[in-house]
C-alpha cells in the first residue's frame, strides 16, 4: 500500500515538472511574439505563428494540468494538500491566459507599439519573466525540497515593485505623448495586461510559501 502511495504521488511530481515544462515554452513563445512586434511590425507570419505556438504550449499545460487532477483525486494525498496543490496550479493557470489576451489584443485590434515605448516594454517583459521563472523555482522546491521558497518570495516582491514602477512610467509616457485618443487608451490596456504578469506571480510566490510553511507544522 504504501509502495503504491509513494509510486502514484512520484507521479504527480513528474506531471507537475512536465506541466512547468509547458509553463516555460507558453513563456518563452509569447516573449517572441511581442518581440516580433517590437522589433518589426511588419514580420505578421512570424507573429501569427509564435501567437499560434503560445496557445499550443498553454493548452499542453492545460491538458498536463488535468492529468495531476485526475491523479491526485486517487486518494494519493491529504485533501488538504491536493486542494492546495490544485488551488495554485489553477492559479499559475492565469499567467498564461494573460499572455494570450496580450497577443491576441496586439492581432485582434492590430496594435502597433510605437517607437518610444519600446525599450521599456522590453524591460517590463524581461522583469515579468524573471518573476515567471523565480516562481517556477518555488514549485519545484514545494517537491525537492531546496530550501529556496521563503527567500525567493522577497526577489519575486522585488520584481513585481519594479513591473509596477515600468508600468507607471509607460503609461505616464503613453498619456503624455500625441498619440490619438483611443490609440492612448489601447495601449494603456495592454501595459495593464503586461503588467498583470507580475502581480499575479507576487501573489502565487505568497500562497507557495504558505503552503511550505503548512508542511512543516
Amino acid at each position: 500500500m504504501l509502495k503504491h502511495i509513494f509510486r502514484k504521488q512520484h507521479e504527480v511530481q513528474v506531471l507537475v515538472m512536465k506541466y512547468l515544462e509547458a509553463f516555460k515554452m507558453t513563456q518563452e513563445n509569447f516573449a517572441l511574439a511581442l518581440n516580433t512586434c517590437l522589433t518589426d511590425d511588419k514580420a505578421c507570419g512570424d507573429f501569427t505563428f509564435l501567437t499560434s505556438e503560445t496557445h499550443r504550449f498553454e493548452s499542453q499545460a492545460d491538458d498536463v494540468r488535468e492529468e495531476i487532477k485526475t491523479l491526485m483525486y486517487d486518494k494519493i494525498l491529504l485533501p488538504e494538500s491536493r486542494g492546495d496543490i490544485m488551488r495554485l496550479l489553477d492559479g499559475i493557470d492565469h499567467v498564461p491566459r494573460f499572455m494570450e489576451i496580450i497577443l491576441n489584443m496586439i492581432k485582434t485590434q492590430k496594435l502597433t507599439i510605437p517607437e518610444f515605448l519600446v525599450s521599456d516594454i522590453r524591460e517590463l517583459l524581461s522583469a515579468s519573466l524573471e518573476a515567471c521563472q523565480l516562481m517556477s523555482y518555488q514549485v519545484e522546491d514545494l517537491f525537492k525540497r531546496k530550501g529556496r521558497i521563503k527567500e525567493l518570495v522577497a526577489v519575486i516582491d522585488e520584481k513585481e515593485s519594479q513591473c509596477d514602477m515600468i508600468e507607471r512610467r509607460l503609461i505616464t509616457d503613453i498619456f503624455d505623448s500625441d498619440l490619438d485618443g483611443f490609440q492612448k487608451l489601447q495601449l494603456k490596456e495592454l501595459i495593464i495586461y503586461l503588467g498583470e504578469i507580475s502581480d499575479y506571480v507576487d501573489v502565487l510566490s505568497k500562497q507557495i510559501n504558505i503552503m511550505s510553511l503548512k508542511r512543516r507544522v
